[in-house]
């Protein structure tokens, strides 16, 4: 066996900060809305759509196959004419949303903050 061969066997992660790899994911622009929309149950795909407004079929899709890779979401797919399919949260999904409803919490309680201190470092930036 290689060196690069061991060292790949010795680190079974994609990427070596866990942090880093999974805020990346659920750290995008759609990934907390999506995960907040299946809060309430499962959804099909153009409910999804429905309930999030603003976003493209595309970048949906994109986003609910990476949510299903990292174990977040389930798709389910029912051999009907036309196809159907559902999309709700694993396990490890619904755990998460403990965490991500401490965050939406903590942005609704400082936006403001956050708006003003943006504001002042515009005005007396160089």
């Amino acid at each position: 066996m290689s060196k690069t061969s061991l060292l790949a066997a010795d680190r079974p992660f994609d990427q070596p900060c866990p942090i880093r790899d999974v805020l990346d994911r659920i750290g995008d622009q759609w990934s907390l809305l999506v995960l907040d929309a299946l809060e309430g149950g499962t959804k099909r795909f153009n409910e999804l759509m429905r309930a999030l407004g603003d976003i493209s079929k595309q970048m949906l899709s994109q986003t609910l196959k990476r949510l299903e890779e990292d174990g977040f979401v389930r798709r389910t797919v029912y051999a009907e004419v036309p196809p159907k399919v559902e999309y709700d949260l694993t396990p490890l999904g619904h755990s998460f949303l403990v965490p991500m409803r401490g965050l939406v919490a903590w942005a609704d309680e400082h936006h403001r903050h956050v708006c003003e201190a943006r504001a002042l470092y515009r005005t007396s930036a160089p």
